[in-house]
């Protein structure tokens, strides 16, 4: 089957270890359901992986891709859930398992033309959507859905600051939020971004680091050192901020310490989402006729395009991969 795996790691150029060739067709084992991808989604988990982050020389090779819409014997195309759990007789919620992991990091990924997965990690695909726009939901709408109304605790009528606009959870959140009655505002350097980001949705859009007309009730953070000091400043007193990622490194150059403790901030960490979260995501998604933002599509045999184009940055929303 055709496939885009990493086969060897570059830090520094991650690129040189992708292959888009053919590797042998998955098995079926027990517990475990091997279904045909019929599109896929990429994330900067992939350009990660291929620079050895999360995923060691000895798993190579390695097939990449969390995102997927596949196509189920009975229950028509379905959304993959990506989370793995790896301790044995887990019962609590996965993505606290402190050995789970995604698909592509110890499992073979979704860039291909079949896919393994654990028996019953897939939901419904909304209707009204095509197979590129659900993979979506897979990874990055997840994530947005879990930090929004699992974490951060929003109700309709809060404001929020998404910081980082254009990227994938970005674009999600705002959608997300607008959609749930919030009033979001926006944060990012990119002023084509930050357009974009008023057509999605968001109420006000401003530079990164600009003052604020008032303080907000949670701050959605994936950007890191770049925009932290700008996160702390934008909460209301016992404000959140809600974290999924560090794009820009996890080392502030200002911790903001003395704001954290005397505003009573609550600072949370958020990775990914429950399968149950992920079945109520699909169907807010179709009741709220909400269509993830997808940048560009490539095909399954141009993966090496669409990660080169994902890695210079010039994306906004998702890209997604045809493959069946």
């Amino acid at each position: 089957m055709l496939a885009a795996y990493a086969e060897s790691l570059h830090p520094d150029d991650p690129l040189a270890g992708l292959r888009v060739d053919e590797r042998p067709e998955p098995q079926e084992q027990p517990g475990w359901t091997v279904l045909p991808v019929v599109a896929a989604g990429l994330n900067h988990h992939d350009l990660w992986s291929l620079r050895g982050v999360g995923l060691p020389e000895d798993r190579l090779p390695m097939i990449l891709g969390c995102d997927a819409v596949a196509q189920h014997p009975e229950d028509g195309e379905v959304v993959v859930y990506p989370v793995v759990s790896g301790t044995p007789g887990w019962t609590g919620e996965i993505t606290l398992d402190p050995r789970r992991s995604l698909l592509s990091e110890l499992h073979q990924g979704t860039l291909a033309e079949l896919v393994t997965v654990p028996e019953g990690h897939w939901v419904p695909k909304p209707e009204h959507l095509d197979a590129v726009e659900a993979a979506a939901l897979s990874t990055s709408w997840l994530t947005a859905y879990r930090m929004l109304f699992t974490r951060a605790e929003v109700r309709p009528g809060d404001t929020v600051l998404v910081q980082g606009a254009g990227g994938a959870v970005s674009t999600a959140l705002i959608q997300l939020g607008r959609a749930a009655g919030l009033t979001v505002w926006a944060a990012g350097r990119d002023e084509d971004k930050l357009h974009r980001a008023q057509e999605l949705g968001a109420a006000r859009t401003f530079e990164v680091g600009e003052r604020l007309p008032a303080r907000v009730d949670a701050v959605l953070e994936s950007v890191g050192a770049a925009t932290w000091s700008h996160s702390v400043n934008a909460l209301r007193p016992g404000g959140t901020i809600v974290i999924c990622g560090a794009t820009s490194g996890d080392a502030p150059p200002k911790a903001e310490l003395t704001k954290i403790f005397f505003k009573q901030l609550r600072v949370l960490g958020s990775t990914m989402g429950s399968l149950e979260e992920l079945a109520a995501l699909s169907r807010f998604v179709q009741t709220a006729g909400l269509r993830p933002v997808v940048d560009s599509t490539f095909p399954l045999a141009q993966a090496g395009e669409a990660l080169a184009k994902m890695e210079r940055g010039d994306v906004v929303g998702k890209i997604g991969i045809t493959v069946g």
